[in-house]
């Protein structure tokens, strides 16, 4: 018992700096923001304390709604996007010989390279006069498929999409080859010996051994995606005509472009909350498929 206590304090005493640490820079400023969003302030000089009014407003905003929608996008592009794929990379790339460790080196190198960069280059790849996709369906005889990827309203944040996407897969994929190479062998080789082999052997060994795993997963998907903003600022800045803002964008051009901090402090604390309820309704989505 008493060890069990000495434990128990010294995993308290380990943890408190981080606690700390990110109480101070995390908890604490959500709460300061949300506070903000309370007052109609430029940055400088006093505030004025107008209540709810900012919130009302938020709720009122054409372009935070189709901002939302943009975003919701992009969830559900990289949930449906970065999560199955990287499965099926980390099933197919689970073992470790030569190819298949350079193969996880080249899926997980966008993840090294900075998100400006990563937009500048996306930027260049559709842009309508040089870009390469454009090129490519000239040299291929669909010019009538070429588009202004970027500034078509119909098709701008799907192409938006595209390189979230492409730049997120890498972590996903470390994530689930480590989940996968901690199955007990045991079980599979047991799987092997029943006659489950291929899609039996996934699902029934693999995929329930790693739910908890894509849960997770699942999470941060969400919220990585609702706070998506580099990519997006560098490539369309959120235009044009507002076509591709995002939560994020929405909420730093109405805070240092036009100095409504209390405005831009009420869209972060709705982001926080938009995410709170996105993960709450997907682990209750997931739990209730486990069950089935």
């Amino acid at each position: 018992m008493q060890s069990n206590l000495k434990l128990k304090g010294l995993l308290v005493i380990t943890l408190l700096p981080a606690l700390l640490l990110y109480s101070f820079f995390v908890i604490i400023p959500i709460f300061w923001s949300s506070y903000y969003g309370f007052f109609e302030w430029s940055g400088l000089g006093d505030a004025t304390y107008i209540g709810l009014q900012n919130y009302i407003d938020v709720m009122q905003s054409p372009v935070f709604w189709r901002s939302l929608k943009n975003n919701l996008i992009i969830v559900a592009a990289s949930v449906f996007g970065q999560v199955p794929i990287a499965l099926a990379l980390a099933l197919m790339l689970r073992k470790s010989n030569w190819f298949q460790i350079f193969v996880r080196s080249a899926v997980f190198l966008p993840m090294v390279i900075s998100t400006v960069v990563v937009g500048l280059i996306w930027g260049y790849i559709y842009d309508p006069e040089i870009g390469v996709i454009n090129t490519v369906l000239r040299a291929v005889g669909l010019e009538s498929w070429t588009k202004a990827w970027l500034a078509d309203p119909s098709v701008n944040m799907y192409a938006v999409a595209v390189p979230i996407i492409w730049n997120y897969i890498g972590p996903y994929l470390i994530i689930f080859i480590a989940a996968i190479q901690n199955i007990p062998s045991e079980m599979e080789e047991a799987a092997m010996i029943d006659g489950a082999s291929g899609w039996k052997k996934l699902i029934y060994i693999i995929l329930p051994n790693m739910w908890t795993t894509i849960k997770v997963a699942v999470v941060l998907c969400i919220s990585g995606s609702l706070k998506a903003f580099d990519q997006v600022f560098v490539m369309t800045g959120g235009g044009p005509a507002e076509s591709t803002e995002i939560l994020a964008t929405y909420m730093y051009n109405n805070t240092f472009l036009v100095y409504r901090y209390g405005y831009g402090s009420a869209v972060s604390t709705m982001i926080i909350l938009l995410s709170l309820i996105l993960i709450g309704i997907s682990q209750v989505l997931m739990k209730r498929k486990n069950e089935g």
